[in-house]
Formats: structure tokens, C-alpha cells, sequence
């Protein structure tokens, strides 16, 4: 007697799967990848260490993995907030949180930069009381980046945070731990993977951002241009040898980092019991 399987239909759906990823992932990279085989090993060197591309390279990974910290910190306040504590509003704040995905990034961009330039409502106030200067800056790409980051880590915090058991917040602190202990060592380690992964999701739409970032980046060589926006300007300018050069140095590294964020997400689960 044959065991059924547990999912009918496996096979049709593996196929399907496999199609849709050659057909969406790996065919457009691996034109990516044989296109720059094209290129010596020289002339791809000399592409990607140009200090212009090197400064876009530097621009936008860093820009990237501040704006997901502080994401990761502000996403987790507010997933907290929503799942724990009843206000007038909630809902509406709730709701309020999935406006970037909804929003078109030009459109977020163009906002952004009205009200944080030197003359808008918030970059004038900026400037006059602190003297800091957000937009055509690279702080104003940290602060596009965080405006879009934000809704990955509330909606990767939240669900777990909504199935965590109460009762081992009780068990502690009937034992004698203060809250800050039952936050440090029951409730963060438990949400630690969680919010990992929100963080890792942040940074990676932030490095690959173009449409929110442009408008406020201002995009100065060696200051604020970012890595898509130079891709682009090598394509108008029909350098498609450097393009893909470029495309294809930061297609390397965000797969080497997301590994590594993956690596400490199984790390996390591991020491926290989930696996």
C-alpha cells in the first residue's frame, strides 16, 4: 500500500515554482552575470575601484544599514505599541503604517524633499534651530530609507509578538524578575529573530531604492549619489560594460550580506529554541 502524499498536486506546483524563478530570477541574473563576462578581468577591476563608484558604493550601504537600524528600533516601538496597548486611533495608526507600500516612491520622494529642504517646513525649522541640513544630503537618503523600512519590521515584529505566550511574562515575574529582566532575558530573545529579519528586509529594499531617494538625495558625486542612480547614468550614457559592472559588484555583495544575516537569523532561532 503507497502512502499518499501530504500535499496533493506536489509536482505541478514544484514546476510551477521552478519556472516562475527561472523565469523572474535566475534568467535576468544570469544575463546579468554573462553579460560581464564579457569584461577582463582588468577592466572590471578598473570599473568598480573608481573612486566615484566606490564613494556611490559607500553612499548607499551605509545610508542603507543606518536607516535599518533605526527602522529596526522605531518598527519595534511601534509593533509593540499596536499589539499591546488599546487607544483611540489604533486602527487608524495601523493602517497608517502600510502608506509606503502603497505610495509610490517618486511620489514619497517628492514629499519628502518639499518638507525637508532648506526652505520646506521641517528643513527650515532644521536649519535655524540645529543647523542641520537634511535634504541633498546623504542624511536626507537615511531618512527616505527609514520612511520606507519602517513598515517591513512593524509587519515582521507584530504577528510574533501577537502569538507570544503572556503567561511566561507572568512566570517570570513571579519568580522575582523586574520588567527589565523580563524584557531582556523572556520576551526580546524570543522576538530577536523576528526582528532581525524585519531589519534584514529593511536594508535590502533600501539598497536596491531609487524612486524615494533621488528627489532628496541630491545627488552629488563623491557626496549623495547612490549606487541604482549611477547604474542608471552609465546606461544613458551607453556604457552598458560599466553598468553591468557596477550592477553585478552589488548584486555580489547585498547576496553576501543577506547570507550573513541569515546565518545570525538561524543563529538567533537556535538560541532561542524556535528550532
Amino acid at each position: 500500500m503507497t502512502q499518499s502524499n501530504i500535499m496533493p498536486g506536489f509536482r505541478p506546483a514544484l514546476a510551477y515554482t521552478l519556472f516562475y524563478l527561472c523565469l523572474v530570477v535566475l534568467i535576468p541574473l544570469s544575463t546579468l552575470v554573462f553579460k560581464s563576462l564579457q569584461l577582463s578581468w582588468t577592466d572590471y577591476l578598473e570599473i568598480i575601484s573608481n573612486t566615484r563608484v566606490v564613494s556611490s558604493f559607500r553612499v548607499s550601504f551605509g545610508t542603507s544599514l543606518i536607516a535599518a537600524l533605526v527602522a529596526g528600533l522605531f518598527g519595534f516601538v511601534i509593533a509593540w505599541v499596536l499589539v499591546r496597548y488599546p487607544f483611540p486611533g489604533k486602527r487608524f495608526l495601523d493602517a497608517l503604517i502600510d502608506l509606503p507600500f502603497a505610495l509610490p516612491t517618486a511620489v514619497a520622494g517628492v514629499i519628502l524633499a518639499t518638507i525637508f529642504q532648506p526652505s520646506g517646513l521641517l528643513g527650515k525649522w532644521l536649519m535655524s534651530s540645529f543647523g542641520v541640513q537634511v535634504a541633498y544630503k546623504p542624511l536626507g537618503i537615511v531618512v527616505a530609507l527609514i520612511f520606507i523600512g519602517i513598515p517591513f519590521v512593524v509587519r515582521t515584529v507584530e504577528p510574533v509578538l501577537q502569538e507570544f505566550d503572556t503567561t511566561m511574562e507572568e512566570a517570570a515575574s513571579s519568580l522575582g524578575a523586574t520588567r527589565l529582566q523580563v524584557f531582556t532575558q523572556v520576551i526580546f530573545p524570543n522576538i530577536f529573530p523576528a526582528l532581525l529579519t524585519g531589519v534584514s528586509l529593511a536594508f535590502a529594499r533600501g539598497v536596491g531604492e531609487y524612486g524615494s531617494v533621488i528627489f532628496i538625495a541630491g545627488n552629488l558625486p563623491y557626496v549623495s549619489e547612490i549606487v541604482p542612480l549611477l547604474i542608471i547614468t552609465k546606461l544613458e550614457q551607453y556604457q552598458y560594460a560599466g553598468a553591468t559592472a557596477i550592477a553585478l559588484t552589488m548584486l555580489l555583495v547585498s547576496f553576501l550580506l543577506l547570507l550573513i544575516v541569515n546565518l545570525l537569523q538561524l543563529w538567533a532561532r537556535r538560541r532561542s529554541g524556535q528550532i
